[in-house]
């Protein structure tokens, strides 16, 4: 198991990570320190603990928002998906309506040719 120091609001915390995750680990650490540098800037030293719970809180609600947009986004995935089979299903249907009329037409003029050939042929009195 890896271990990284990480840095937040000045203090040094000692953190183990599995093998090559150390980087992502310093990154989280580094993007949550922004956060808590930000608080204090609003608010000053109003305790560690108090602005730790405001950072979690920031950060918890951008993921429930960024879960409301994924969510929203599949949502219009899955509509997209649907119409594009709707659609397939109606062109799939429309092709078989014009391969029945060919069908029917094909079958009519051969009747017609039929009839045709028959008078042609037929000896004429």
């Amino acid at each position: 198991m890896a271990q990284v120091t990480v840095t937040i609001d000045g203090k040094a915390y000692r953190m183990a990570c599995e093998e090559g995750q150390e980087d992502h680990l310093s990154e989280l650490a580094d993007r949550f320190d922004r956060y808590v540098g930000h608080l204090k800037s609003q608010f000053g030293e109003i305790g560690d603990l108090r602005i730790t719970v405001m950072a979690g809180i920031m950060i918890m609600d951008e993921l429930s928002e960024t879960s409301r947009k994924i969510g929203a986004l599949e949502a219009e995935l899955d509509a997209l998906k649907s119409n594009r089979e709707g659609a397939a299903e109606k062109q799939q249907r429309s092709e078989q309506q014009m391969v029945s009329a060919v069908t029917e037409l094909t079958a009519r003029l051969e009747t017609l040719t039929a009839k045709l050939n028959g008078r042609v042929t037929a000896p004429v009195s």
